[in-house]
């Protein structure tokens, strides 16, 4: 079929229009099902076939993807997963589930009646259940908040390529609304400071702060992508937030993949370079991640550990990302609720808006008898 079936539609049973129902669809990357090759392969088959992942011409890639990376890369990957799974699952997938929960409640404390629920771009649950979901639902106005601060191509743009993938597919589409970025956002900014500064207080601050962004290859700032000024803006505005002078951070970029450019300065090479330097001691904190996962726990908080200890420093702490802390959760409730507004979403409904649905109900039941179908 060309279209994907609607839900189970009964006339009279569904309020449409102003008064139908609001859904927030909050996403993130997604991670592997489980810490094992199997796993990893099928979720790094599905997220590097992506073309704004990779950049590089399908037939050329096709032949590396499937004849090299998937041949040797997921077993290495999954010790690595494995290394950082936690009892609940995946770091990433176990954060995600607390951040919408916890921004469920928060929403449904400040009065508001939305329907909350997470899809992940790659993996489970994707974001054709999570869009279906908030469908059975019943709701008709989305609001899709990619969990990636820093905007990026390679990320962000590829939720939307999904949501409107599914959308072709859709007969009844409802009304949507994507949110872009929010790298210089107030409470994002002050949940980052809160976090830094909160770590500090417990365990005292080291010589240097680190801030490590995930990177991208260079060619993407030279083609337009805006990520790089965004991880910078973020950078400078926490580094006020924190009373710092730009000589007390580096802003540094991870995850580089490939023998291509991509955007410095490295991070693990400047992590060295500051040991050889006389730096004993560094706190590294990455803002770009508002959720703990393989690239901070294990990539940073034990690859680049263990680096900088080799090249000669000799205390290195890894700041946990903002997570599900107090501050992030109002935060992301209230970027929530901005990008709500005009929408209805009030849980106490005014007697003027009770009475309307109350005549639109009435007339879909007129019109349903009028049709034949029954309550």
């Amino acid at each position: 079929m060309r279209f994907l079936p609607e839900p189970p539609h009964r006339h009279g049973a569904v309020v449409h229009g102003a008064a139908a129902k609001t859904g927030v669809l909050l996403v993130n990357l997604g991670t592997p099902d489980a810490p094992n090759p199997k796993a990893v392969r099928r979720f790094l088959a599905e997220f590097l076939s992506d073309p704004r992942v990779i950049e590089i011409p399908r037939p050329i890639w096709w032949v590396i993807l499937n004849g090299i990376i998937l041949n040797v890369r997921p077993k290495d990957a999954a010790a690595r997963y494995a290394s950082v799974w936690m009892a609940e699952g995946s770091p990433l997938m176990v954060w995600s589930r607390r951040q919408t929960a916890a921004v469920d409640a928060a929403l449904t404390a400040r009065g508001h009646a939305v329907e909350v629920v997470l899809g992940m771009r790659y993996g489970n649950p994707s974001l054709a259940s999570a869009m279906q979901t908030l469908r059975e639902r019943g709701c008709d106005r989305i609001l899709v908040l990619p969990l990636y601060p820093q905007y990026s191509a390679s990320t962000t743009a590829t939720v939307s390529d999904a949501i409107n993938a599914l959308l072709a597919r859709t007969r009844n589409t409802p009304e949507l609304r994507f949110v872009k970025h929010f790298h210089d956002d107030p409470g994002y900014i002050a949940s980052l400071a809160a976090r830094v500064n909160d770590f500090w207080e417990h365990n005292g601050r080291g010589q240097k702060l680190v801030l490590s962004f995930h990177g991208l290859p260079r060619r993407s700032l030279d083609l337009g992508d805006p990520y790089f000024c965004e991880c910078q803006k973020t950078g400078r505005l926490l580094i006020a937030a924190l009373g710092l002078t730009p000589d007390q951070v580096e802003i540094t970029f991870q995850s580089r993949f490939g023998a291509a450019e991509w955007l410095q300065p490295y991070t693990e090479p400047t992590l060295k370079e500051l040991a050889k330097n006389g730096v004993t001691s560094v706190d590294v904190f990455c803002p770009g991640f508002v959720g703990d996962c393989i690239e901070t726990l294990e990539e940073m908080a034990q690859e680049a550990r263990d680096a900088f200890l080799a090249a000669g420093g000799t205390q290195y702490r890894y700041i946990p990302a903002i997570n599900d802390s107090a501050p992030w959760i109002d935060a992301l409730t209230s970027l929530v609720e901005r990008h709500l507004q005009g929408w209805p979403t009030k849980a106490a409904r005014s007697p003027d808006m009770a009475a309307a649905e109350a005549r639109e109900l009435q007339v879909q039941r007129e019109h349903a008898l009028e049709l034949g179908a029954t309550d």
